[in-house]
């Protein structure tokens, strides 16, 4: 597959994450006046929808996720989707396997919080069937596996990853004396 599929899958995922912090995301942080009513039943929607009450009223360790989605990742986004978007930017290298490994990270507790946390009814309801768990699951997942293509994308592609030969450039022979 060529890495340009990547970096468009790339360029989506960042450029997508733009307006869904911005406005989905945030309002677990900002006070409630900053947000239009329209956004706030939104949210609200989807928590019923998908049982999710973690966007309604988040835990702490929740929020403090989304304090680093705000600090570091909202800058990086509009970066990352330039850099994808034209293609085959060394410098983006660097970032892109912190980004990875940072949201990687953070992944994998919301998922296992979903999996395996007994929520409670009130004051918002969460998953209570293996059923309405795994649909929950399934909104979180792209989140954990688009980082992780990214992660090994910097790390095996040469195109990225200067100290790996081009697949379709032969290898030059050593010279003997």
């Amino acid at each position: 597959m060529s890495i340009r599929v990547f970096e468009i899958l790339f360029f989506f995922y960042f450029a997508s994450h733009i307006p869904i912090t911005l406005f989905i995301d945030l309002q677990a942080l900002l006070p409630g006046h900053v947000y239009p009513q329209p956004l706030k039943d939104l949210i609200r929607w989807y928590a019923e929808e998908f049982k999710d009450p973690m966007v309604l009223d988040p835990p702490q360790w929740f929020k403090s996720f989304i304090f680093c989605e705000a600090l570091f990742q909202t800058p990086f986004f509009p970066v990352a989707a330039y850099a994808f978007l034209k293609g085959g930017c060394k410098w983006i290298r660097t970032p892109a396997i912190v980004y990875a490994t940072h949201v990687a990270t953070t992944l994998v507790p919301i998922l296992t919080h979903i999996l395996f946390y007994q929520f409670p009814m009130k004051p918002h309801p969460g998953p209570q069937t293996p059923q309405e768990r795994w649909l929950l699951f399934s909104i979180y997942v792209p989140y954990l596996l688009v980082p992780v293509l990214l992660l090994l994308t910097m790390l095996l592609s040469s195109t990225y990853n200067s100290t790996l030969k081009p697949a379709h450039t032969p290898a030059k022979s050593k010279k003997r004396n």
